[in-house]
């Protein structure tokens, strides 16, 4: 079991301490490392940084005394560029690797260091190397699996678009709208480049996320079904994925977002298990709204009753959001 090392704190060599390979922060802002770098310089580390010994064998037969960081990078590099040759540390013994990433994800998470797109690594390697589920990685970090799952599903966009959320010229908002246009990459470049370049605010990309993706069900002969709309939403909030519906002629189809198995199987989970009654009763909603017959389809159908002057202008407004028509 990992311990403290005496629970002291020690002072040791800057130049003996080796990174963390198991550091989930990629970037550094360089203006705010130089701002710590002042502080260093006045007033010294203030907060012990956690490493632990490595004993290697020197060419000639020898030991020698090393330490890997476990957390505090940003405390380690503001302390060299404020030219300190030691700093305090605290060692702690007996951690494995998935102990070190632990930390290390834990303290960056506590500190809210790590941006968006750091984040999601981080929990991705957590599943993908130490198989924790989304469940156990938000108890890990104190957060839901409905957190958890929603920050793992930004690893989903294009590099260019995470490089942007990674260097903040993105906010962590704007990905939900980007997100929305997985499927339809054309679009989703051109909202990505009006955020980057015109500086809309979410709500703005969501509202033309929203046009974009429902673009086909407002053009054809009957509009779309405004309770349809509403258990769509409920059930995307009861899941904590997106949820799409799409009706057809003969039936439709429901689409159920997720991102891992163990994601899936969560979904699965609550949809068959007899303890979500709200759930089933909302997807059974679901099937019977879009599976109905002929005659009661026949039934609702909504008659278009605006003048040709309307028709026109809810056809402009339509195509103000084709992608033709996106300027930078």
């Amino acid at each position: 079991m990992s311990n403290l090392y005496s629970n002291s704190i020690f002072w040791i060599e800057v130049n003996k301490i080796k990174p963390n390979p198991h550091q989930p922060r990629r970037e550094f802002e360089e203006s705010r490392l130089y701002e710590l770098a002042d502080s260093v310089r006045r007033y010294g580390v203030l907060q012990p940084l956690v490493v632990s010994r490595l004993e290697l064998e020197k060419k000639d037969g020898g030991l020698t005394t090393e330490y890997e960081l476990i957390a505090g990078e940003r405390r380690l590099r503001a302390a060299r560029l404020a030219g300190l040759s030691q700093v305090p540390t605290i060692i702690r013994v007996g951690d494995d690797p998935m102990m070190k990433l632990e930390l290390a994800i834990i303290e960056n998470i506590q500190r809210e260091d790590l941006n968006a797109v750091d984040r999601s690594r981080a929990f991705d390697r957590l599943n993908k190397e130490f198989n924790f589920t989304h469940a156990q990685i938000g108890q890990k970090v104190g957060r839901s699996r409905e957190y958890v799952s929603n920050t793992l599903r930004i690893l989903s966009l294009p590099e260019e678009i995470l490089e942007a959320v990674s260097k903040g010229k993105m906010s962590e908002g704007h990905t939900r709208p980007v997100m929305m246009l997985n499927d339809r990459p054309k679009e989703q470049n051109t909202l990505f480049k009006e955020i980057l370049y015109k500086k809309i605010t979410v709500r703005e990309a969501e509202q033309i996320a929203r046009r974009i993706a429902y673009n086909k069900i407002r053009k054809k002969d009957y509009l779309p079904d405004p309770e349809l709309i509403s258990l769509e939403k409920k059930l995307q909030e009861t899941l904590g994925t997106r949820v799409h519906i799409e009706r057809k002629d003969n039936g439709g189809k429901i689409m159920i977002d997720f991102f891992s198995p163990d994601d899936l199987n969560y979904i699965l989970g609550l949809i068959e298990s007899n303890k979500e009654e709200k759930s089933g009763n909302m997807l059974e909603k679901f099937i019977s709204k879009i599976t109905k017959s002929p005659e009661e389809k026949k039934e609702e159908i909504l008659i278009d009753d605006r003048s040709p002057e309307e028709k026109k202008e809810s056809d402009e407004e339509s195509d103000l959001y084709d992608i033709k028509n996106f300027s930078l």
